[in-house]
């Protein structure tokens, strides 16, 4: 009888001291996750500050040539404002949308002036506007990758027990606001 009871201890702290360390284990990935979420999202917040301070030089060389288009460049330079000042990922996703829109208006407009896109200022500008869309597309890719993660995670069991007992929230995804962006672009040569 003595020898079951002390099996029956042994078991139930043998189980108790599992359960501990199951619970440090997933406390930890949710603490990694959502840090690596902070992360990617410092990482976004960068390439767009690099963006927002090469708008500026690709709207006064635009601006020397296009004298008469100056509702576009104050668009631009008003949608970079709004843009910059978005906290959250829904609110940036939205600034950064019509951010989006006004740059191709300028260019819009730069393809009307033969002798700006000829200019190696501004194709040297416009090139590295390219690779920051570049990188910011992938940057949020990878934030959105790393979000999705992270919820997950909160809502599965048994991480879900950790994560309510330790109020571990759940991230926003980095999502496009406009819908003309989601439909298939129509390519036509005609």
């Amino acid at each position: 009888m003595i020898a079951i009871l002390g099996l029956a201890l042994a078991f139930f702290l043998v189980l108790a001291v599992l359960i501990v360390v199951a619970g440090i284990v997933i406390y930890n990935r949710l603490v990694r996750l959502r840090t690596t979420v902070r992360s990617s999202w410092s990482d976004i917040d960068v390439h767009l500050k690099k963006r927002y301070d090469l708008v500026p030089n690709l709207v006064e060389t635009v601006k020397g040539y296009a004298t008469h288009e100056k509702s576009v460049l104050e668009n631009v330079t008003m949608a970079r404002a709004a843009a910059m000042k978005a906290t959250s990922p829904a609110d940036k996703a939205k600034a950064e949308n019509m951010f989006s829109e006004t740059l191709k208006s300028l260019f819009a407009v730069a393809e009307a002036y033969p002798q700006l896109r000829a200019n190696e200022n501004f194709m040297q500008l416009q090139q590295q506007l390219k690779e920051l869309e570049d990188n910011i597309a992938h940057a949020r890719r990878y934030y959105n990758a790393v979000v999705r993660d992270y919820n997950i995670m909160i809502e599965t069991f048994p991480s879900n027990i950790v994560a309510g007992q330790f109020r571990f929230e759940k991230s926003e995804f980095f999502e496009l606001e406009a819908a003309v962006e989601r439909k298939p672009v129509k390519v036509s040569f005609s």
